[in-house]
């Protein structure tokens, strides 16, 4: 009766949605934009897009998305599909999994790693 037309996603491009700062969220977010954490968040994250967690921001739980930037805490399960960085106010326990990898000097990096496969590249490095 009352159907919703779906938004392509590139509608959302441009688009932040955004948690500030002392708010805690316990539960999990599904966003097909953009997010930034900058509070915590307890539970799991899902986005088709990029997720910034700020250097107060903190989550413990699960996260997939696009691309990942990390300046605060994190614990748990990361899967990237494409660019993880992991700046050097981060900390980071858990496993990751990840297409390409960028950990800046000082960041707390305890996380097992795996690393996807490139396209275009063998596994002999050609």
């Amino acid at each position: 009766m009352f159907r919703k037309a779906k938004v392509p996603y590139t509608e959302n491009l441009g688009k932040t949605n955004r948690v500030v700062q002392e708010t805690a969220i316990k539960g999990d977010i599904t966003s097909v934009a953009d997010f930034r954490l900058d509070g915590e968040l307890i539970g799991n994250f899902t986005s088709q897009g990029k997720l910034v967690i700020g250097p107060k921001g903190r989550i413990v739980g699960d996260v997939t998305c696009v691309n990942l930037d990390i300046e605060g805490f994190f614990e748990g399960h990361i899967s990237v599909q494409e660019l993880l960085c992991v700046r050097a106010t981060a900390s980071i326990t858990g496993q990751v999994v990840v297409k390409q990898l960028l950990v800046e000097p000082g960041a707390i990096f305890n996380a097992t790693c795996t690393m996807k496969q490139v396209e275009g590249i063998t596994s002999d490095g050609k």
